[in-house]
């Protein structure tokens, strides 16, 4: 791959430097749920989604939260048990579900940090084995998805009751993340089974990291009166519920530098961007990445989003020129600066999960035989890239002296 110019760094200051390392480059869907013995909570599906929108509420100032006291550790480890036991993250079996609602509005709201909501209603299914009918409300969001010309589709967020989501998959959330299929043809249901696969590696590595859980969902366009799906899709965990498990707090701050996180943390995190080849992210800019921070200080980066990443290859991730790569498929270490002797007890668990790595490969369903052979041959690239005689120049070469 091309390589970065290893002056560039060093040549850029102040301003400049802030700018470079605070870049940002900016996917996701089972069979239709019986209509019979619906367990209703309170609206019925054919009177689910009006085409008005409703206007999304004011959040609290996050940064503020910083302010208040910790609570007690037993607080804090109560807290931390009742995120891990949530429902939806206890197994791994894809979820289906049906969404009715005015996607044809939905699909047009394109603008970033759109404060339209849509109401809609899911379909799912309940511990007793019937279907209960959630009344939700659905909103557009990302970035670079937004464009109509890289996605038919828009990621979506999904708002409703706790109080309503009792004794279903849901219980226990009251917003969640859908990474959607970007596309309508089928091609793009195995991107989000790669991305999936890039969520799976990091779980594999350490719990500071992103859970998710395929899903796979029936759409049901009440404008259109149109029926299209299962489409996989993947749900992801809250950044509240993140921060639970790992007894902190989100960090909303921007302009932190390497020194500043737990540096074990902080290696292995960026070696595994490495591993999936993901170069979209700034910790400085808080650009798919959270900071979680423990009662005792210490700042814990957890990274997410890796549709921009080698292994996903998206046919619209287009590699950031800055960065001297030609395709999102070269990898290049964005992490700090370690000798090689620091670096190996990292890349010495790399080489010993060699194995169970490939192995997450295999237990992605429906998976194209295409998909899987590309997913198998860019991670098993990783492992040859880091053998002890080869990292001063792929990983070494590349790093970042002075934080980002």
């Amino acid at each position: 791959m091309a390589r970065p110019h290893r002056r560039f760094g060093r040549l850029l200051g102040g301003t400049a430097l802030a700018a470079f390392i605070g870049f940002a480059c900016v996917v996701v869907s089972g069979a239709r749920l019986p209509a019979a013995s619906l367990e209703m909570r309170p609206a019925p599906a054919d009177q689910a989604a009006p085409a008005q929108t409703v206007a999304k509420p004011a959040k609290k100032d996050p940064v503020a939260k910083l302010a208040a006291p910790w609570p007690a550790r037993a607080e804090l480890a109560a807290r931390r048990e009742e995120a891990e036991n949530l429902p939806l993250f206890k197994a791994a079996s894809p979820v289906p579900f049906t969404i009715s609602a005015d996607f044809t509005a939905i699909n047009r709201d394109r603008k970033p940090d759109s404060d339209r909501r849509f109401p809609g209603v899911i379909e799912v299914g309940t511990d007793g084995g019937r279907t209960a009918a959630l009344p939700i409300t659905l909103s557009s969001r990302g970035h670079a998805r937004l464009n109509s010309r890289t996605c038919e589709v828009v990621p979506l967020r999904l708002d409703f009751a706790k109080k309503d989501a009792a004794g279903t998959v849901f219980e226990g959330h009251g917003e969640l993340k859908l990474v959607t299929h970007c596309r309508n043809d089928r091609d793009h249901d195995q991107h989000v089974l790669t991305e999936y696969l890039a969520y799976q590696v990091f779980r594999l590595f350490t719990p500071r990291s992103f859970r998710a859980r395929l899903v796979q969902v029936t759409y049901v366009d009440t404008a259109k009166k149109k029926t299209s799906g299962p489409r996989y899709g993947m749900l992801i965990e809250q950044d509240e519920d993140v921060a639970r498990r790992m007894e902190g707090r989100l960090f909303p701050l921007t302009k932190r530098l390497f020194r500043q996180l737990d540096q074990d943390t902080l290696t292995l995190m960026t070696l595994l961007q490495y591993l999936v080849g993901n170069t979209d992210y700034s910790i400085y800019a808080l650009h798919n990445v959270k900071l979680v921070q423990e009662p005792g200080g210490t700042v814990y980066p957890v990274a997410y989003d890796f549709d921009y990443s080698g292994l996903v290859n998206a046919d619209y991730a287009i590699a950031d020129r800055r960065l001297h790569i030609t395709s999102v498929r070269d990898r290049l270490y964005r992490g700090p600066c370690r000798t090689v002797e620091e670096l190996e007890p990292f890349l010495a668990t790399f080489r010993g999960k060699k194995g169970d790595v490939l192995a997450l490969v295999d237990a992605i369903p429906d998976f194209k035989p295409d998909a899987k052979d590309q997913a198998r041959e860019y991670l098993d690239a990783f492992f040859s890239l880091i053998e002890p005689k080869r990292v001063k120049r792929t990983i070494l070469e590349s790093c970042v002296p002075n934080g980002m």
